[in-house]
């Protein structure tokens, strides 16, 4: 297939409007994808364009005419049928990271950014030397490396129980974390780093949180490529990870140590009423992403 018949265009397309080959096919592309129902067409046919040629958004218009790759148009064929834009361009960004992740690992989500944010604005005020951060279903380990690049003298186990997820999550480490903050662990996080027990200043999570009964409602992009043991949560409510976090959590923290969990926009009050002051927490707060939509729970274990 030729870049130029895939356009939809008979031989080389000209550039009628004065750009060069490579934008003028990002231009068909995204009306394609955009017809496709893609909520993004033209960052998305960016984007591939970028990973298929190597350069940067910002670069496309550098690219010469004679260095068009027809391969972008398959890039574009799989986005047109659902495929994660992640899944084809081997990358994602999650605050000042650029992840390699690809079909086996969660895509991490803007929304979690807003958890890390509060994190790192927790661990800053607890005024603690060498912080001590434990992450639970860390997945690409985009929380874990994000705390450890930005709260540099902090200290991060981050816990996958998933080989295929923990080998994305081993690649990433191996590539981004250059002060070797973060250390790995392949296992369940409801009996992991019992060696840890009462010292961890902060524990934080985005595990499953999706009922079964919603699979219909589930975006097709996530719930036909996403890892299904990232997206289901057990129980009839979805929340049967976030009580193992939990009970995890109250296992690993110090006294007065935080926890942050995220859930869906639906699920805040429920979890919210999981971390019980009966089981020794405090200060328990549903917190809202950019949306303004409830997002994540955060909680402190009682001083005493």
């Amino acid at each position: 297939m030729s870049g130029a018949n895939a356009g939809g265009a008979g031989g080389r397309p000209s550039s009628s409007k004065g750009l060069n080959l490579l934008l003028d096919e990002i231009a068909r592309a995204t009306a394609r994808l955009a017809d496709a129902g893609v909520a993004s067409p033209r960052a998305d046919a960016e984007e591939l364009a970028a990973a298929v040629h190597g350069v940067r958004r910002s670069e496309l218009h550098s690219v010469p005419d004679s260095a068009f790759d027809a391969r972008f148009w398959e890039y574009v064929a799989r986005r047109e049928a659902g495929e994660p834009l992640q899944h084809i361009t081997g990358r994602a960004y999650f605050r000042y990271l650029e992840l390699k992740v690809g079909p086996g690992v969660f895509v991490p989500r803007p929304e979690t950014e807003v958890m890390v944010g509060w994190a790192l604005e927790t661990l800053h005020d607890m005024d603690v030397r060498d912080p001590l951060v434990v992450d639970l279903g860390t997945g690409s380990a985009a929380i874990a490396l994000s705390i450890a690049l930005e709260a540099p003298r902090s200290r991060v186990h981050a816990v996958e129980k998933d080989p295929t997820a923990f080998v994305h999550a081993t690649r990433n480490v191996e590539e981004l974390d250059e002060r070797g903050r973060v250390r790995l662990h392949l296992g369940d996080f409801a009996t992991a780093l019992k060696e840890l027990d009462g010292t961890v200043d902060l524990v934080i999570s985005n595990p499953p949180y999706i009922p079964m009964s919603e699979w219909e409602h589930v975006p097709p992009d996530v719930r036909d490529h996403d890892p299904a043991d990232a997206l289901w949560g057990g129980g009839d409510d979805g929340l049967d990870a976030i009580r193992v976090v939990e009970r995890t959590a109250r296992r690993l923290l110090r006294p007065g140590g935080y926890a942050a969990v995220e859930h869906s926009d639906l699920q805040g009050n429920a979890v919210y009423w999981i971390f019980a002051e009966e089981n020794g927490w405090r200060d328990v707060r549903n917190r809202r992403d950019l949306t303004d939509r409830d997002r994540f729970v955060t909680a402190r274990l009682a001083a005493d």
